[in-house]
């Protein structure tokens, strides 16, 4: 039997799609609260608002799509979504109030979070069990993509031209997604599922993917942090200049790290990946509580880079190792709710403790919860890292 390919047509088009999707997201989510705050004079903690919706929405169609991709079928439900996604940017051109951005926020978060989760769990079929952590690595690095060049062009744009042309840029790459997606050919059949379709929590979410997710929860909280307050805190340090260059740090290293990651953690499995860049997260942590210099800041970017940026896609690996092939669509959705959760609630609970301690004692403090992570995961998975290699062993004989 011919050994099933990881670089297939149908990857790299998938992979192109969480790209561009990922780029508006990005886009949106580092300019959206000054363009509120000056369009509709509102304070921050409700521009605040506008940029966390989004998240929220994306959360909220993530529980309830992870189980009904694979029975919608996997290519049309991302076709959905996509539409959707693309007709939903075009609201933001005729939002004329607050609470109309805030709609559109919304709808516009749903939108992504089918696609995402369609293209997610595609991607999950596509990848040869024998590369799964590799293959999430390499598509994973769309994500990290896009972390650079969204908030770089956003930024670009939004100080160089009227802040519609950003509405514009973010709808053409909405339409280059919809485009690409229909060249798939993969996604296309309905997955038989073994329980019949209910709308209650525990089938709303993967049960055997929870654990592992709850510490990518925690793990989004720690980069909630540096992606919604780095701007204020380089502000207070006045190392501006240096913060624009921290997310091009950050990408820089895990374009090169989690390709290598990948392939360790398939080799030698989630614990000689997980517990080091737990470590490695912790003190890009405490070099951001304790920098002084730009190039303590970048140092602290190289850290975080190495060690969540391998995190995420180790622990998505995981996640979809756990459970069985029909499942991977619910596990995805239930990875992601997860790490949405901490990335979307992670900001207003972040805001209460930096009004207490001040940005250096957070970021300390997210040293500490990246330890605990690590601990957790020896809980949850770490233990048991035996079990699963050798389960994985006996099903490919």
């Amino acid at each position: 039997m011919q050994e099933k390919q990881l670089w297939t047509p149908d990857f790299i088009i998938i992979t192109g799609v969480n790209l561009l999707i990922s780029i508006v997201f990005y886009f949106l989510i580092v300019t959206l609260g000054d363009y509120v705050t000056q369009r509709y004079e509102v304070s921050i903690s409700m521009a605040g608002l506008a940029v966390g919706i989004f998240i929220i929405g994306a959360l909220t169609s993530r529980l309830i799509i992870g189980q009904l991709v694979d029975v919608i079928g996997q290519k049309k439900t991302l076709l959905i979504g996509l539409v959707a996604f693309t007709l939903t940017n075009g609201l933001y051109f005729f939002s004329d109030s607050i609470y109309s951005l805030l709609a559109a926020r919304f709808l516009h978060g749903l939108a992504i979070g089918v696609a995402s989760t369609a293209c997610g769990t595609i991607v999950a079929h596509l990848i040869p069990s024998h590369r799964k952590a590799e293959g999430i690595g390499y598509y994973s690095l769309s994500t990290t993509l896009a972390s650079a060049s969204g908030p770089f062009l956003g930024l670009w744009i939004s100080q160089n031209f009227d802040f519609k042309w950003s509405f514009a840029f973010c709808l053409f790459i909405s339409l280059l997604a919809l485009a690409a997606s229909t060249f798939l050919k993969a996604g296309s059949a309905k997955h038989a599922t073994e329980q019949p379709f209910h709308f209650t929590l525990g089938d709303l979410v993967e049960r055997q993917a929870l654990p592992v997710s709850t510490v990518m929860f925690l793990l989004g909280l720690c980069f909630a942090s540096v992606l919604t307050f780095l701007n204020s805190y380089s502000i207070e340090l006045d190392l501006v200049t240096a913060a624009g260059f921290f997310f091009v740090v950050y990408s820089a290293i895990i374009l090169f790290s989690r390709p290598i990651a990948g392939k360790i953690l398939d080799k030698k499995g989630s614990n000689v990946i997980v517990y080091p860049c737990c470590i490695l997260l912790a003190m890009g942590m405490a070099t951001m509580a304790s920098t002084q210099s730009a190039w303590t800041l970048l140092t602290a970017a190289a850290l975080i880079g190495l060690g969540y940026g391998s995190l995420q896609s180790a622990l998505q690996a995981v996640a979809i190792k756990v459970v069985k092939p029909h499942r991977m669509g619910l596990a995805t959705a239930t990875f992601y709710i997860c790490l949405d959760a901490g990335l979307g609630f992670g900001p207003y609970l972040l805001g209460i403790i930096i009004t207490e301690t001040g940005y250096r004692n957070l970021y300390w403090l997210m040293a500490g919860l990246a330890l605990l992570c690590m601990l957790l995961f020896y809980m949850v998975h770490g233990r048991h890292v035996a079990y699963f290699r050798e389960r994985d062993r006996l099903e490919k004989q």
